[in-house]
């Protein structure tokens, strides 16, 4: 495989807050499921610690699970409180910055088994607390900031979400009303945490159970949506899609990061199918794995500043090395995914 363009974009610096990273490597959460108990152990450190020695500028944690009953219902999924987990969580920091890499959990509660409208107010408050009380553990043990899962249609999702938020009080009714609850957990994580941490929040026009759901059909109404995020104190939009080469809306070629920065002014993180062939979805769908692709449409967007990160999963799933392999020109030494990646921490 052959690269035109430069890759210096994506090894430039980046200052958040109080955070440098080294470049704009992002590596993208990715469920494992191999903490027991929600536990995670060495492995699961030197996982993480082997993509910080390969110059991943940013690793974000797959989803750890908040202090609530509903958060989740996969017995080997992290946890985000406890002693032990926390303890967990810490030997993998340490072990990240001895590597010289930066990491931040995504917390995350993966949605109401029915729906939204099923809790009560209090319920709703208990909810936002235990996400806030999580984010100031990350801070404690050492991560150098924080990703909220506001995607996919988990928790926060549902809420953002007319099909699957009925409710009529506060935290229903149009779609800047519905951003209430989301709001909620951003400020409280904020004052938890307080005004230098950084905080990302990751959202997505798609579901789980509707890839052609859209939040927003046009500029203006995404641009109504992430104002009351972007002002209750997100630092980083990490803008989910399955393919970041498509465009958003129709008469523009931005994708979602590229929209989401030109309206909120914040910096942004794009992913989906970067440097593979085929977009995700056909894993979990046909079983598919996905070849080696070239990123040189990602780099010229990078270059002419459409967005600022470009996470990295499949692809750094398959490959530690991936990162190093692209600064170095080894571009002939990377590895395709295959569906057996998912079976180990390698």
């Amino acid at each position: 495989m052959t690269q035109s363009n430069s890759v210096q974009a994506l090894f430039q610096p980046f200052t958040l807050h109080n955070l440098t990273l080294n470049n704009r490597i992002v590596m993208a959460p990715m469920t494992r499921q191999f903490s027991p108990e929600g536990v995670p152990g060495s492995d699961v450190a030197a996982y993480y610690r082997r993509r910080a020695e390969n110059n991943v500028g940013l690793i974000v944690t797959e989803g750890t699970i908040i202090d609530h009953p509903d958060a989740s219902n996969q017995q080997n999924v992290p946890h985000i409180y406890g002693e032990a987990a926390l303890k967990g969580w810490e030997k993998v920091v340490s072990d990240v910055h001895a590597a010289g890499g930066k990491i931040i959990p995504q917390i995350w509660h993966m949605g109401a088994r029915g729906q939204v409208g099923d809790y009560t107010e209090q319920e709703v408050q208990e909810i936002v607390q235990q996400f806030a009380k999580s984010a100031a553990s990350a801070k404690e043990i050492g991560f150098d900031g924080i990703e909220l899962h506001g995607a996919h249609e988990y928790l926060i999702d549902q809420f953002f979400w007319n099909k699957t938020n009925p409710r009529t009080d506060r935290y229903g009714g149009d779609m800047v009303q519905r951003t209430r609850f989301a709001v909620e957990v951003i400020e409280a994580c904020r004052e938890a945490v307080g005004p230098d941490f950084p905080i990302v929040f990751r959202f997505s026009q798609w579901k789980g159970s509707d890839y052609s759901a859209k939040l927003a059909e046009t500029p203006e109404e995404l641009e109504r949506f992430l104002q009351p995020l972007s002002d209750a104190g997100v630092d980083v939009f990490h803008c989910s899609t399955r393919r970041f080469w498509q465009p958003e809306f129709e008469g523009s070629d931005l994708n979602l990061a590229g929209w989401t920065k030109k309206l909120t002014g914040k910096p942004t993180i794009t992913v989906g199918s970067v440097g593979l062939d085929g977009e995700f979805m056909s894993l979990f769908k046909e079983g598919k794995g996905a070849e080696v692709s070239g990123i040189d449409d990602l780099l010229h967007r990078l270059e002419q500043g459409e967005f600022d990160f470009v996470a990295i999963g499949r692809a750094l799933l398959a490959d530690p090395a991936w990162a190093s392999k692209i600064q170095e020109g080894r571009l002939d030494e990377l590895v395709a995914f295959s569906p057996a990646a998912l079976q180990t921490l390698n």
